[in-house]
C-alpha cells in the first residue's frame, strides 16, 4: 500500500524497472501495439526555430498555476505480476506547500493516509497501524529521480515535468507535434496537439543509457473547468521484462478552494 500511494503521488516511482527506447522517431503507445510515425519535415533553419518556439510558448501559457487543488481519482493499477489494484484516493494540496493522500479501498476503508511538505513525508498506515515518517530525499531514494515538492505537485496537476527550453529536434504527425527536450536528467518527448498545445503524451528516457529507464505518460479527456484545461484521463505504462499499468481517473476535483489537510497518529501506533 505504501508503494501504491507512492505510485499515485509521483506516477514514476516504477523507472527504476524500465527499459529504454532508443529511436525517437517513433512513438509506441505499450498500450497496444500502435507505432505513430512521425513525419520530419526538411524547413529552412529559421522556420523550424519559430515552430518549435511557438510550440514550447504554448506548452508553458498551458501551465496550470493554482494556489490549492483537491481531487478523487479512481486508481487501477496492474503489477508486474499480473495482479490488479483498483483503489480510491483523495488528494489535496497547497502549492508549493502539502501534499495530503487519503487512501481506501474497494470496501471505501481508508488504508493509508500521506502528508508530503518540502521538508519530509509522512505515512499513516491504517492496514498495520504503523507511522513512518521520512525525510523528502525519501522521495528521490525510492524513485531514483531528483523530486521535490513542487515537482511532483506539478504531476498531479498534469504539467509537464523534466522538460525545459533546451529542444533539439521536433517532429510533426497528423494533428501533433513533438519536441525533444534533453535534459540533465531525462530526454523527454513531449506530444502535444498541434492546435492547443495541450499535452497528449510524454515519454521519458534516462541521459545515462545503462540506467536503462523509461516511461510512458498519456493524457486525455480534457475538459474545461473555471478556465482551466485539465486532462482527466492519465494513463502510465512501463514495459522492460515485465509490464506495469496505472490508470489515474480524476473526478470531483476543484481549483484554488479553502482545504484542510487533517493528520493526526493514533497514540496505539509503531513509529518507524
Amino acid at each position: 500500500m505504501k508503494q501504491l500511494v507512492i505510485l499515485i503521488i509521483t506516477g514514476l516511482i516504477i523507472f527504476p524497472s524500465c527499459r529504454s527506447a532508443k529511436n525517437i522517431q517513433k512513438v509506441i503507445i505499450p498500450t497496444d501495439t500502435t507505432v505513430v510515425e512521425t513525419i520530419q519535415v526538411d524547413l529552412p533553419k529559421e522556420d523550424s526555430v519559430a515552430i518549435i518556439k511557438n510550440n514550447y510558448e504554448g506548452i508553458k501559457n498551458n501551465l496550470i498555476k493554482v494556489t490549492t487543488f483537491s481531487a478523487k481519482i479512481d486508481v487501477k493499477y496492474k503489477d508486474a505480476e499480473g495482479k490488479k489494484y483498483d483503489v480510491n484516493a483523495n488528494i489535496r494540496m497547497y502549492y508549493d506547500s502539502v501534499i495530503w493522500v487519503s487512501v481506501t479501498g474497494a470496501l471505501g476503508i481508508e488504508g493509508l493516509r500521506a502528508y508530503i511538505t518540502k521538508d519530509s513525508v509522512k505515512l499513516i498506515d491504517k492496514q498495520n497501524k504503523v507511522f513512518t515518517t521520512k525525510s523528502v530525499s525519501y522521495l528521490q531514494e525510492i524513485t531514483e529521480l531528483p523530486l521535490d515538492l513542487v515537482s511532483l505537485q506539478d504531476l498531479l496537476l498534469g504539467n509537464p515535468v523534466f522538460f525545459d527550453s533546451s529542444i533539439s529536434s521536433f517532429s510533426r504527425s497528423e494533428g501533433a507535434v513533438s519536441l525533444l527536450s534533453n535534459g540533465s536528467y531525462f530526454k523527454n518527448l513531449l506530444t502535444v496537439d498541434a492546435g492547443n498545445q495541450l499535452t497528449l503524451s510524454s515519454k521519458l528516457d534516462d541521459t545515462v543509457e545503462s540506467r536503462s529507464r523509461t516511461c510512458f505518460l498519456s493524457y486525455s479527456e480534457y475538459e474545461n473547468k473555471k478556465g482551466v484545461n485539465f486532462s482527466v484521463n492519465r494513463v502510465i505504462n512501463v514495459a522492460e521484462k515485465k509490464r506495469l499499468d496505472i490508470e489515474l481517473e480524476f473526478k470531483n476535483y476543484n481549483f484554488n478552494e479553502t482545504l484542510s489537510f487533517p493528520f493526526s497518529v493514533p497514540k496505539n501506533y509503531k513509529r518507524n
